[in-house]
């Protein structure tokens, strides 16, 4: 049974289709968790609070449009509108809005036009309070009671009642009876307590006047403070004012304090903030008013310098040699913030990297950059670097890209035995037509590895453009002196190929006698067998049938594999 406490009610406008596009909701979200951190950060005269309570009013306006309700249901990690997420925070802190509601059993909101002009700055000094509260102090629910909201409705659960009973509706007409009369009703001096009547016991005047109880909670709130990471604070306060101030010479110096901070926070290890400030600056600068092309372009240098082949290739080493790797959602949110040209400087480490994890978390990088560039992977196509080229081969198939096929099929006839096996594998699994041609010609390599991953990879797609040129080869007088492995793959493809057609001469090599009642040597035979078995006619079978009894061993294994594959 589900515990209440972790219940998310499903209600019918989470099942319903949203009535207009999310993304006003989504902006009013991130409004509203900006206006609470202005709200913690500064005091009620200074600009960029103002701006921060301005700019949430004025998110209301396209919603109200659209409707005359916002219904916002609550999960611990996301606030959801219609069951879609419009503010996802997936740590469980005092700064994290869902979690601050959810924690003390808030399941729903629903606000009314108005609610941003009345009773806004009520609701985020509520916020403020509960952020700040010691466990002694009144929870969510009593302040949201005793606001009296008119226009801010809101369901909760009851942490301590039974799983199966409904959510409450909240209101001003309804306090939170959290009340335990058993808990109450005990020793006297807890009696006089619960009733008003003064104990003078509570005012036992020692040296040490504090109890063990007030003790721990100072211990606990002074290492929760100094748990907290002031730099996101730091780098938040920065933010509001280049987003605030207009004067260039404040700008500069801002640009200035966050170019230093980038270097010392990555070398820091504090990748979760270094992405914060180019995801949260990148929203910013748009924002900003009257900025100039010169801070603009700083600010998009940043960035750039993390992608830089220099700094990400110190930082991947850091990473790779660090005994420790930061958490993986460190990790992810930094590499969510290179740009393109880090793509080649990526995959010139995927290859050189020790720790699994991170190259794991490095190749979905890899990925990313390359489905977002597909020109800067095209390029990396013809790059000098070896390990870069080979990569960016493989990507390319993984990623079936088909502007890659022209690159690839240059290396067939330029490359070394290495890139041009890469090539045949990243071709094989681009599949479209330019790559079944670059791959007929490779029937032809110089290499035999090259040319039977050829063979396979034209059978497994039944290429059938293909067939002149492989019976071509099939039937040349070379076919005798390739190996097992190059027999069997040619064969297997043209069986896969010639259909009715090859059933002859194939039928022929298996069973036929020639000067002198000779028959044809036993690999031919085993691999005309197999061809037949890929043909997987009734015809080709009946051919196969007329073999079974074979004296050699070679050909009567291979006539009863191929009767297996065709019976299948």
């Amino acid at each position: 049974m589900t515990s209440p406490s972790l219940a998310v009610p499903t209600s019918a406008a989470d099942q319903a289709d949203p009535p207009f596009p999310i993304a006003p909701v989504e902006e009013l979200a991130r409004l509203l968790t900006k206006a609470i951190r202005a709200h913690q950060l500064y005091l009620p005269n200074n600009p960029i609070y103002k701006g921060a309570i301005d700019a949430l009013r004025g998110g209301f306006a396209p919603i109200w449009a659209q409707t005359d309700e916002l219904l916002l249901t609550v999960a611990e990690t996301d606030l959801r509108w219609h069951g879609r997420p419009v503010l996802v925070d997936p740590v469980k802190s005092g700064d994290s809005l869902p979690w601050l509601l959810f924690k003390d059993g808030v399941r729903e909101l629903r606000i009314a036009p108005g609610f941003e002009q009345e009773e806004l700055t009520r609701f985020l000094e509520i916020m403020q309070r509960v952020r700040k509260a010691s466990p002694d102090e009144d929870d969510l629910l009593t302040l949201l009671w005793e606001g009296d909201f008119v226009l801010l409705r809101y369901r909760y659960v009851d942490l301590a009642m039974e799983p199966a009973e409904p959510l409450s509706d909240g209101g001003p007409s309804e306090p939170v009876d959290r009340v335990d009369v058993t808990s109450i009703a005990g020793s006297p001096a807890e009696q006089s307590s619960a009733t008003g009547v003064v104990n003078m016991a509570d005012f036992d005047a020692t040296l040490y006047f504090l109890d063990e109880h007030e003790i721990d909670y100072l211990r606990d709130a002074v290492r929760q403070e100094y748990q907290v990471d002031q730099r996101r604070n730091v780098l938040s306060v920065l933010l509001d004012i280049f987003e605030a101030q207009t004067a260039p010479d404040v700008r500069d110096e801002v640009c200035d304090i966050l170019e230093n901070l980038l270097v010392h926070l990555l070398a820091g290890g504090h990748f979760r903030n270094v992405a914060y400030l180019l995801r949260e600056l990148a929203i910013a600068a748009p924002r900003a008013r009257a900025l100039d092309d010169g801070h603009r372009a700083r600010v998009a240098s940043l960035p750039e310098r993390l992608s830089a082949p220099q700094a990400l290739s110190q930082m991947l080493q850091g990473l790779d040699e660090a005994p420790e790797l930061p958490p993986q959602e460190e990790l992810v949110e930094l590499f969510e913030q290179l740009r393109p040209v880090a793509l080649e400087t990526v995959l010139a480490w995927i290859g050189r990297m020790q720790n699994p994890r991170l190259k794991g978390l490095l190749e979905h990088a890899a990925s990313r950059l390359a489905v977002a560039n597909t020109a800067e992977l095209v390029r990396l196509i013809g790059v000098a670097d070896r390990a870069v080229l080979l990569e960016a081969i493989r990507r390319a198939g993984a990623l079936r890209t088909p502007a890659g096929v022209a690159p690839i099929a240059r290396l067939l006839s330029d490359g070394d035995v290495e890139q041009r096996q890469a090539a045949v594998a990243a071709l094989a699994d681009i599949a479209s037509p330019g790559a079944m041609q670059a791959l007929e010609r490779a029937l032809a390599d110089n290499d035999r590895d090259v040319r039977v991953a050829a063979a396979r990879a034209l059978a497994a797609r039944t290429y059938r453009a293909a067939l002149q040129r492989v019976e071509g080869i099939v039937k040349a007088k070379a076919m005798r002196d390739a190996d097992l492995t190059e027999k069997m793959a040619l064969f297997e493809l043209y069986g896969a190929l010639c259909g009715e057609g090859g059933i002859a001469y194939l039928d022929g090599l298996l069973n036929g006698k020639g000067f002198l009642g000779r028959r044809e040597d036993p690999e031919i035979r085993a691999c005309a067998a197999l061809a037949l078995g890929r043909i997987g006619t009734p015809k080709a079978m009946e051919s196969l049938r007329s073999a079974a009894a074979e004296k050699d061993v070679v050909v009567r294994n291979a006539v009863n594999r191929a009767m297996r594959g065709g019976a299948s």
